[in-house]
């Protein structure tokens, strides 16, 4: 199998030097040899016959449109030949095997693994379920059930309404037997009748009574028949449903041990154990874990490393075609720095340096109880979990004095311009409620990569994180937050169009998604890293900001020219 999934470059790759260091998965710009391998890669997409799937990129394509990751390793043979890995995320054509491909690392559609047979068990208990809780049989007696219920009620409340209407009758006879005493004035055996009026009366209280408490044990008596002939059945149901809870959980803990990933010291470690026995349902299926597992397997040195995108993009988020991507977050993280990667001698995670070292931040106006700053880009607005040193920390140390949160609004890290500083808390609260009320005027300037056909026209995408990615963004009309843009193209430049953005709201990355997003604007923010294509740095500048003053009320805008 290793002769044929480890393929030799096609093109001429004589003097290309390797890279110093394998790539961090996580943020990179691929290497000339990784694209090559992607490109090669790509070749044969276009024109390959192995397999059909619709990535929606032809026209009246049956098949539902599924765009596809695809990723490439760069590795070298125990010969120490150069070559390149391919591999697909979850599953392509609906399978977990193609030619050229690396094989996923546990395949769990083997048609002789214990999953399928294990499946087939569960599949047999389900049926047994759904026959028991759909049959005729449970349906009659429950109906039974219900019609005795109904019956014993209403047999009872008849006997209960009966002992009311006998009561007020024997209130009357004793009242009527009462009048006629005293109307006849003491007769000597007035006493005698009236004890045994009275006598009468108290034994068909009891006799009634007794009647209520035979007639409720009779139909209690019933009604637990009935009961019981209806939980024969459903103890049938609970417990095929508890046979299949112990068979899943034990299946599961099975494919946990199971899915295991190899490093590069040959050591295993399986999902199980990376994620505590509770990992996100298709980690592992991503193409990077295929690919350095299948590499460590057989010996190959991993050079490179790079993912793509192939096909058109889901609704919610923004894939471009043909675009490098890195990998995925909550899956893949764990499973790669915490032990695949172990050993390799890989570039230094940028997340980790401080991207604002040997930057400043401008004081562009000041008064006695606020400031306006020019924040750098690739500058945290306020400390990060790895790194602290952000605006906050750079104004606190300005202004020891100072009370309060002081950073009234927060920039993308990425975005340079205009933030807004409280001294002290009251101006802070102030400050705040303008933002709140969205009385506080905010412009951006942007440069996009391309031509927008529109002059101007206002953007609604509600955006909620990608609980799967952070910290990218989704549009989703299901659980997103409201979010809205008005925006105006200022001029079109060698094929870029810069724009003036009106953020309504403040979403993270709205500006950013409502730029790349194909129901918005449809042209990616130039140097925008998430959702377009990384360059020197992204092109969106917060040029303006007009707010009323806490303390004078006049309005006050300040503006801070892009410097791109």
């Amino acid at each position: 199998m290793a002769t044929n999934l480890f393929q030799r470059f096609k093109t001429d790759i004589s003097g290309i030097e390797l890279p110093e260091k394998f790539t961090f998965p996580f943020y990179y710009e691929p290497h000339i040899l990784s694209k090559i391998a992607a490109q090669e890669l790509q070749n044969y997409l276009q024109s390959q016959t192995d397999f059909e799937h619709n990535f929606g990129l032809e026209e009246n394509q049956k098949g539902l449109i599924i765009g596809k990751m695809f990723g490439v390793l760069v590795c070298q043979n125990k010969e120490g030949e150069l070559g390149y890995l391919w591999a697909f995320s979850g599953k392509l054509a609906n399978v977990n095997h193609l030619p050229y491909f690396v094989p996923t690392i546990f395949d769990m559609l083997h048609e002789d693994g214990f999953f399928r047979k294990e499946e087939e068990i569960l599949n047999s208990i389900n049926r047994q379920i759904e026959f028991l809780e759909n049959s005729d049989e449970l349906r009659t007696k429950e109906i039974q059930l219900q019609a005795t219920k109904i019956e014993a009620a209403t047999d009872i409340q008849n006997q209960k309404n009966k002992i009311k209407r006998l009561k007020i009758e024997r209130d009357e006879k004793r009242n009527s037997f009462t009048n006629l005493s005293l109307s006849e004035n003491g007769t000597s055996n007035c006493e005698l009748v009236k004890q045994t009026l009275e006598h009468e009366l108290s034994e068909e209280s009891k006799r009634e009574s007794i009647l209520l408490k035979k007639m409720t044990k009779y139909w209690n008596f019933q009604i637990m028949n009935a009961q019981k002939e209806v939980d024969l059945f459903l103890d049938k149901i609970n417990s095929l449903k508890e046979e299949r809870r112990q068979k899943s959980g034990t299946l599961q803990q099975k494919l946990f041990a199971e899915y295991s990933f190899l490093n590069l010291y040959g050591e295993r470690k399986s999902i199980g154990e990376i994620f505590d026995n509770n990992p996100p349902a298709g980690a592992g299926e991503c193409a990077a874990p295929k690919l350095l597992h299948y590499a460590f397997n057989h010996q190959f040195k991993p050079i490179a490393m790079a993912e793509f995108w192939w096909g058109q993009s889901p609704k919610s988020e923004i894939r471009k075609h043909k675009q490098f991507y890195p990998a995925c977050k909550s899956k893949c993280e764990p499973i790669l720095l915490s032990h695949m990667l172990k050993g390799l001698d890989m570039y230094a995670n940028p997340f980790q340096e401080n991207p604002a070292e040997g930057k400043e931040i401008e004081i562009v106006y000041e008064d006695e109880i606020l400031l306006v700053v020019n924040k750098p880009a690739e500058f945290l607005s306020v400390p990060g979990k790895i790194i602290t040193d952000s605006v906050y920390q750079r104004v606190k140390k300005l202004y020891p004095n100072a009370t309060g949160p002081l950073i009234v609004h927060r920039l993308d890290m990425s975005t340079s311009g205009l933030l807004l500083i409280a001294k002290n808390e009251e101006a802070y609260k102030q400050l705040q409620s303008q933002f709140i009320r969205r009385t506080i005027k905010k412009r951006y300037v942007a440069l996009l990569d391309g031509i927008i056909n529109k002059n101007e026209g206002v953007i609604e995408l509600p955006l909620r994180v990608d609980l799967d990615d952070r910290p990218r963004q989704l549009v989703c009309y299901e659980h997103g937050k409201f979010a809205q843009t008005r925006w105006e193209v200022i001029a079109v430049e060698n094929n870029k169009t810069r724009v003036h953005f009106y953020p309504i709201t403040g979403r993270t990355h709205q500006l950013r998604v409502h730029a790349s997003h194909e129901l918005g604007l449809h042209t990616p923010i130039i140097g925008d890293d998430l959702y377009g294509t990384k360059s020197n740095r992204l092109h969106l500048h917060a040029e303006c900001l007009t707010f009323m003053h806490p303390i004078s009320k006049e309005e006050i805008t300040i503006q801070k020219a892009a410097e791109f």
